[in-house]
Formats: C-alpha cells, structure tokens, sequence
C-alpha cells in the first residue's frame, strides 16, 4: 500500500549515487515540481543527496527557476541524460562548465527508452539520429569534454545502419498526475499530456526501485478503472501539493484538457516577419493532412488555420502526446487547445518515427550550404534536440521556419516588406555548429525539405539550397544574396511571395475547400 509523505520525506528516501527518472515536460506540463524542489533545498541545506545519476525524455523547467533549475547546484547531479535542455538554463550553465557530465538524446528515443528499461530489454534500435550530432560517428549526443561513454552506438541489421541506444537502470521514479483514489490508483484529468509516467513507474519497479507521485487531489472511492493512468500497485509514496497548477502559468484552464470548451482566441496574434512566415508556411497544410509544429516560429502556423477555419479539416499532432486540437504557443507549449485525445508520449513518438506525419513545421537556428539545419546548440547557447529529430527525420515533408538573419529591422505592409536593416548576423552560413538535421540524409530518403523565411523560400536539392521565392520589398543581392555565407542555386522560374501572405485574403483556398 501507498504511503503518503511530505516532500521533505520523499526527498530524504533518495540516497547518493542514485539513478532516478523524472517525468513531465516543458513549462511545468506534469512536472513534479514540489518534489524537485525539496531535493534541490535539501541538498543545499545537508549536501544530500549528491552525485545523482538523472534521466528526463522531455524538458523540465520555467527558463528560470523551476523544474530542472532546482537541481542545478554543483555535486547533486553526476549525470543528466535529456531530451531537451533549453527549459533549465541553471543546468545548462553547470554542463558548460563540465560540473557534471550530460546527454542530450531525442525526445522520443528517451521515451521509448523508459519502455524498454520497463521490459527489460537492454535499449532502443532505431533510424532516428543517423547521421545527426547524436550519431556516434560525430558526438554520440555528448555535450561536454568531460562526458567520454558512449551510450549510443552504431549497429548494422540485414546490411542497414541502425543506432541502439542503451537504456538505464532507474532506481527511483518521480511522476505526476492530478489524483488517487483510495487505492493510490493515479489519475491524470488535469494534465496537458501523460508523457512515459507508467513506462518510467514501471522501470522503476521492475528493478526493485521506488516510485514517488506528487497529486493535487486525494480522493476517496475508486477511480474508474479506464482512466487510471498509472496503477496504484506501482506507487509506492505520494506527495500532496493542494496548490499544484496545470502549467509553470497555467493554474488550470479547462479548455487544454476539454473537446469543447471555449477559450480566448484574441490572445493568439501575429505581428512582423512571423506573420509572413507563418502564413507562407501555412499555404503548404493540406486537407487531411497529419500535421506537427515545432517550437517557436512554427507555432505561427496552427494560428492562421485557426484565422483561417480549415483547421478542422487537418490533424494536428504534438509530441506530447495531443492530437486534434489547436497547439499552444511560447512558453506553455506541448499543449493543446481542445485535444481530442491525449495519449502516452512514446506511443505518439511511435506514430512519428513510423512515418505517419504527412508535414512538420519546424524552427531552425542555422542553415548550411548543404541544407545541413542546426536548432540545438549554436554560439554559447545549448538548448537541445527535444523532439526535433524524432519528428524532422520521419515526416514526409519538413517545412523549416525562422527569420532569414539575426537582428534585422523589418516592417511588414499590407503587400510587402519594408527593410530597414537586412540583419547583424547571418543565419545561412557555411557550416552548422551542429547538425540536428542531415540534408545527406533527407537526399537519401527522397524527403521534401522547405526553408522559409519572410524574405525568401528555398527548398532542398540535390546539390544543396534553391531559392524559389522571395518576398515583394526584399532586394535579391543586398538583402538575401550579400546576407548568406555561400550562395544558393537560383530557380529559373524564381517567383514572388503571393499577395495573400500579406493582406488579410484567405492563403490556402485551393487546399483545405
């Protein structure tokens, strides 16, 4: 039977050189941040527990002080293995100044890897980070000089390159839901996504290890049996926090885990160069299509379907695990406005890496000559992978969305760009800092690659980048040409940005009537 304890107590179970397991994502997205907070206290105050061993499939932090931040103090962790880093800056910092050795795998691939702890198989093989800075052959998803094993290696099965990437031992689970019933059975009917909470539970106990669930709710009485997410048979402790919210901000909006409740759709405006590359990115949606958006500048792309109404004529789907609704947007993303279901994450990421995703709109830091895209670690900036390769490998066709340079002064009309100041530094250079995704590779796979940009459209070819279009305004030497480190192939029938990207017409008629 499940006890329950303060989080004190939960943080003193954990001993030193302990491998543990954190479930959740993103901004506070099922994070068992209450938790995470006490270990964190506790170890400043006693120095206890330390040299932990840490495994995270998706992002935990608030960009400041929460999730993952928390740990950030020297001699807690010894070892953090993540799919994204970008929400936990503190810990970034710590990596980058090799006070612990990190990771950094696909989202998916890490989610995966809980199931096969959970089954006792000794990993995951897969195509997915062939050829990427995960591939062994470049960095083996090591981020600093002091990390030396290989906990990815290549493989070869009837002639064909694979990567098997090892799965870990996890001692402790620390997981998430909303409620228990009387049977410690966990719930999840407040929570934006249920990520791998049953696959990390059951990793955990299936080594002998202990799991400990923070909830919102005790309840008494007896779940319904369906929607137990994690069964009380596996929760060893549980951690009460009455003021636990949906989100890092969210404290509970209904419309992120209901078909049909109504929620403010004037929040979700575009403005400037977004504005013309989501709505350039948006004409390529389809109706029917199986559609996923990446963070930041992608996320443009659900808002002008929802502008637009022809979003109920596509299927968007986020790694998290929702599909059907309207996607979230900056620093609560991973949710979904009026889902339609919610499943575990590794059996979305199932879907993704089987090639079920008809288009994926996705950001980029950097593009290189050969098509080469760099969008998780670039200057002195590391932010990770996330799910980025998972899903940018498997889809059909890869729609990549950013500005065309850094710190440019750009004014959008009603039918053109005024540019005031074509950008400080170049975006399309040479060389990435770091291959996220492979141009090689999408070649090999007859994949069809756009870069767009509001001031230019290429798209991927056999000898590297093609402009196809360019924006009414925009210069073709001095504001594209003279602003890239290599110079493109130039399309014969190179044409401009449809008017329609500009004014307030309808953009994708043709496509979704």
């Amino acid at each position: 039977m499940f006890k329950i304890i303060n989080p004190n107590t939960a943080a003193e179970l954990i001993p030193d050189h302990a491998t543990i397991a954190i479930g959740g994502g993103g901004a506070g997205h099922a994070v068992p941040d209450r938790i995470m907070r006490a270990i964190g206290e506790q170890y400043q105050e006693r120095g206890h527990p330390r040299q932990l061993k840490v495994v995270h499939p998706c992002g935990l932090g608030d960009n400041d002080q929460r999730g993952l931040n928390h740990f950030a103090h020297e001699g807690l962790v010894r070892l953090a293995i993540g799919g994204f880093w970008g929400n936990a800056p503190k810990m970034v910092d710590l990596a980058k100044a090799e006070k612990l050795e990190g990771y950094n795998f696909p989202q998916g691939v890490l989610s995966q890897s809980m199931r096969a702890s959970a089954s006792g198989k000794p990993g995951v093989i897969t195509k997915v980070g062939l050829h990427t800075f995960v591939d062994p052959r470049l960095e083996g998803g090591k981020i600093n000089g002091i990390t030396k094993d290989d906990l990815v290696h290549l493989i070869q099965i009837k002639g064909e390159d694979y990567l098997f990437y090892e799965a870990h031992q996890i001692e402790y689970a620390i997981i998430r839901g909303t409620s228990i019933d009387s049977e410690g059975n966990l719930t999840m009917e407040e929570e934006v996504g249920f990520f791998a909470m049953l696959s990390i539970a059951q990793a955990a106990k299936v080594n002998g290890g202990t799991v400990i669930a923070q909830v919102k709710k005790i309840n008494t009485g007896h779940a319904d049996p369906g929607h137990v997410k994690v069964p009380g048979a596996l929760i060893d402790y549980i951690v009460q926090d009455e003021t636990q919210e949906m989100t890092f901000i969210s404290k509970f909006d209904e419309a992120l885990v209901k078909r049909d409740v109504p929620y403010t759709k004037e929040d979700l405006q575009l403005q400037g160069p977004k504005k013309v590359i989501s709505r350039r990115a948006a004409r390529e949606l389809f109706q029917g299509a199986f559609v996923n958006l990446g963070y930041g500048m992608a996320d443009g792309v659900p808002i002008v379907a929802q502008q637009e109404e022809f979003d109920r004529s596509l299927v968007f789907m986020i790694e998290q695990g929702a599909t059907g609704g309207i996607p979230t947007t900056g620093l609560n993303f991973g949710a979904m406005y009026n889902p339609g279901s919610i499943v575990d994450d590794a059996y979305q990421f199932d879907y993704f890496h089987g090639g079920g995703l008809d288009l994926a709109f996705l950001g980029f830091a950097q593009v290189d000559k050969h098509g080469n895209v760099n969008s998780s670690r670039f200057g002195n900036k590391l932010t990770g992978c996330g799910g980025f390769i998972d899903i940018s490998q498997n889809a059909k066709r890869v729609v990549f969305c950013g500005t065309f340079a850094v710190k440019a002064d750009i004014e959008v009309t009603d039918d053109a760009l005024r540019i005031n100041h074509s950008g400080k530094f170049n975006k399309f250079i040479d060389a990435v800092e770091q291959v996220t995704f492979s141009a090689d590779y999408a070649r090999q796979k007859q994949q069809e690659v756009l870069y767009v940009t509001e001031r230019a459209v290429f798209r991927l070819v056999a000898d590297g980048l093609e402009l196809i279009e360019m924006a009414p305004g925009a210069d073709l030497q001095a504001d594209i040409l003279d602003r890239m480190d290599f110079k493109p192939l130039i399309s014969n029938r190179l044409r401009s940005f449809d008017t329609e990207v500009f004014s307030g017409e309808a953009i994708n008629k043709g496509n979704h009537d």
